[in-house]
C-alpha cells in the first residue's frame, strides 16, 4: 500500500507533482531522487510488462514546455541509461507523439514529462506503452517500487539518443490531409485557406510551421507559438475562458477561416469557426461525433457524464447515431469505447467536453492535433461543396443557460460522504413530482425538468480525485437555472458535510 508520501503523487493514470518553487505555500515534492526512484519503477514495471530484462528495453521520453522539463529529462533518461536500455530523447514533443514511438520507432516504451495545463511549477510523468496510457493500478505498481527503493541492475550497455521524432509526426498529419482532401493542388490542399493556431507557448507550436504552412495555408495571426513554460500569456487549457477567448479574437483580428488551440502537451484540442463560434465542449463533440460516423452508420459515440440533452438529440436523431453517456475521466471514455468495441459493438469515438477526443482509427489516442487535423479536413471538404464548417451542426441545440458549482466535501472520507449525498438525492428525487431521473446515467445522478420547472437538468457528481461534488446545470429557457438551483438547493440543505 502507498505511504502518504508517495500517495500523493498519484493523478489518476499520471504522476504529479510540484517540480519547482515559485508558488507561495507550495514546497517542491517531485526532487531529484523520487524522480530518479520513479524511473526506476517505470523500468521494473516495464521490464515485467514486456517481459524483458531492462538492459533490452527501448523507451523513448519527451516533455512539454514547462521550465522543469529539461532538468526532469535529464534525470529520467540517465535513470534508464543506467539500466542499459535504449534511450530515444524525444526532447520538446506533444504526449501524443510519445505514444506514436511505441507504433513507429518499435519502442518498449514511452515517457513524457508534463502536467497538461496545471500551473508552470508543476509537472508530472505520463507512460505508455504500445497499448495505450497506462491504467490507475500500473501507476501505483510503478509508486510502490520507488516508495520501496527497489531498483533495477545496472549495465552499462545503455546509449542515449536525440531523434526529431516531432517531424516525422507532423510529416504523417500532413500526408492524412494531403490524402483526405485530395486536392488539384495535392502538395497544398490548404491554400486558400487562413488558418491561425493559439499554441498557448506549449508543445503546440509546430503545427503552424511544420503542418499548416508546409500545406499552403497562411497562418499569419496565430498567437503564443513559442514554448514558454512559465505560460505568460494565458492558461494552456482550451476549457478556460481565457484561452477561448484568446484564440476567437486571433481569428477575428487576422479574418482567419478557423481558429486552432491545444493545451500545453496537444493532447487536447480546440477550435473557433470563421463565424467566431466555439468549437469547443458540446459543439466539439458534436463535430467530432458527425465526422466519426461517417462510414460507421448507427455508431457508438462514447462521452462523459456532463454532455447536453441537446448533443444526445443531435448524435441519435440528426446523426443517427447512438449516444453512451458515461463517466467524467477520459480515460474512463476511452476505455468504456475499447469495451464496446471489444464486444463487437462499433464504437469510433470517446470524447471527453474537456477536449480529450480519441479516435478508433487512430488507436483510441487522445490527440488534440489529430482532432484539429480531422476538422481541418472536413471544412476542405465541405469547401469543394460550397459549404461552411458550421453548417456541420447548424441543428444542434444548445443550452440557453449552464453554469457549474463546485462543493467541497469537508469531511475526511470525502469518498463516502459524496456518494451518500448521491444515493440520498437519489431516494428524494425519485419521490418529488416533476423530477425525472435520467434512465442511462453513469455517474453522479441526473435529473431533468419540463417547461414549467425550470425546462433543463442537473448533474451532481464526484469528483473523479478530489474532495469536490461538482454540479452541471443548463436549461433551455431564460431564469431556468435558477428554478433548477432553488430546487436542488431544497435537498442540499438536510445534507451533511458539504460547504455550501
Amino acid at each position: 500500500m502507498l505511504n502518504d508520501f508517495y500517495k500523493q503523487f498519484k493523478s489518476g493514470t499520471d504522476i504529479r507533482g510540484v517540480a519547482s518553487e515559485g508558488i507561495e505555500g507550495q514546497s517542491v515534492n517531485l526532487t531529484d531522487d523520487v524522480v530518479a526512484d520513479m524511473a526506476d519503477g517505470f523500468v521494473l514495471w516495464l521490464s515485467k510488462k514486456v517481459s524483458k530484462k531492462p538492459s533490452e528495453l527501448k523507451i523513448s521520453v519527451g516533455r512539454d514546455s514547462r521550465i522543469s522539463g529539461p532538468h526532469i529529462m535529464k534525470i529520467t533518461t540517465e535513470r534508464f541509461k543506467r539500466c542499459g536500455a535504449e534511450v530515444l530523447c524525444c526532447q520538446l514533443a506533444s504526449t501524443p507523439s510519445m505514444f506514436m514511438t511505441t507504433v513507429d520507432l518499435g519502442c518498449d516504451g514511452a515517457l513524457q514529462i508534463t502536467a497538461s495545463h496545471h500551473p508552470f511549477n508543476r509537472n508530472g510523468l505520463k507512460f505508455f506503452t504500445r497499448e495505450g496510457g497506462l491504467e490507475g493500478s500500473d501507476i501505483e505498481e510503478i509508486l510502490l517500487y520507488a516508495q520501496n527503493g527497489e531498483h533495477p541492475e545496472e549495465s552499462n550497455g545503455g546509449n542515449i539518443t536525440d531523434v526529431d521524432y516531432m517531424s516525422d509526426y507532423a510529416k504523417g498529419l500532413c500526408e492524412k490531409i494531403k490524402k483526405e482532401v485530395n486536392a488539384e493542388d495535392y502538395e497544398h490542399p490548404l491554400k486558400g485557406f487562413k488558418i491561425v493556431v493559439d499554441a498557448g507557448n506549449g508543445a503546440g507550436g509546430f503545427y503552424a510551421d511544420k503542418v499548416l504552412s508546409v500545406l499552403g495555408a497562411d497562418t499569419t495571426g496565430s498567437r503564443y507559438l513559442e514554448p514558454d513554460g512559465m505560460f505568460p500569456n494565458h492558461v494552456p487549457n482550451p476549457e478556460a475562458k481565457e484561452a477561448m477567448d484568446s484564440i476567437c479574437e486571433a481569428v477575428r483580428e487576422s479574418g482567419a477561416d478557423l481558429g486552432v488551440i491545444f493545451d500545453t502537451d496537444v493532447d487536447r484540442g480546440g477550435a473557433v469557426d470563421s463565424k467566431g463560434n466555439e468549437i469547443n465542449r458540446n459543439r466539439l463533440v458534436a463535430v467530432a461525433a458527425a465526422i466519426a460516423l461517417e462510414g460507421n452508420d448507427g455508431g457508438m459515440i462514447v462521452t462523459d457524464s456532463i454532455t447536453s440533452s441537446g448533443l444526445k438529440q443531435f448524435i441519435e436523431n440528426d446523426l443517427g447515431g447512438k449516444h453512451y453517456r458515461y463517466r467524467r475521466g477520459y480515460k474512463n471514455v476511452i476505455d468504456k469505447a475499447l469495451e464496446l468495441n471489444a464486444q463487437g459493438i462499433n464504437c469510433p469515438l470517446a470524447i471527453e467536453t474537456s477536449g480529450h477526443a480519441a479516435m478508433r482509427e487512430n488507436y483510441f489516442l487522445d490527440d488534440g492535433a489529430y482532432l484539429c487535423t480531422k476538422i481541418i479536413i472536413k471544412a476542405a471538404q465541405m469547401r469543394k461543396e460550397g459549404k461552411e464548417l458550421d453548417e456541420l451542426t447548424a441543428s444542434l441545440k444548445e443550452p440557453l443557460e449552464s453554469t457549474e458549482i463546485r462543493y467541497k466535501i469537508l469531511e475526511k472520507d470525502f469518498r463516502a460522504c459524496g456518494e451518500k449525498i448521491i444515493a440520498d438525492l437519489t431516494k428524494y428525487a425519485e419521490e418529488q413530482e416533476g423530477w425525472c431521473v435520467a434512465d442511462d446515467n453513469r455517474e453522479g445522478i441526473r435529473v431533468s425538468f419540463d417547461r414549467d420547472n425550470g425546462d433543463g437538468w442537473f448533474l451532481l457528481r464526484l469528483s473523479v480525485h478530489d474532495p469536490i461534488m461538482p454540479l452541471n446545470v443548463e436549461s433551455d429557457s431564460e431564469g431556468g437555472v435558477k428554478i433548477i438551483c432553488d430546487k436542488l438547493g431544497e435537498f442540499l440543505k438536510t445534507t451533511t458535510g458539504l460547504d455550501l
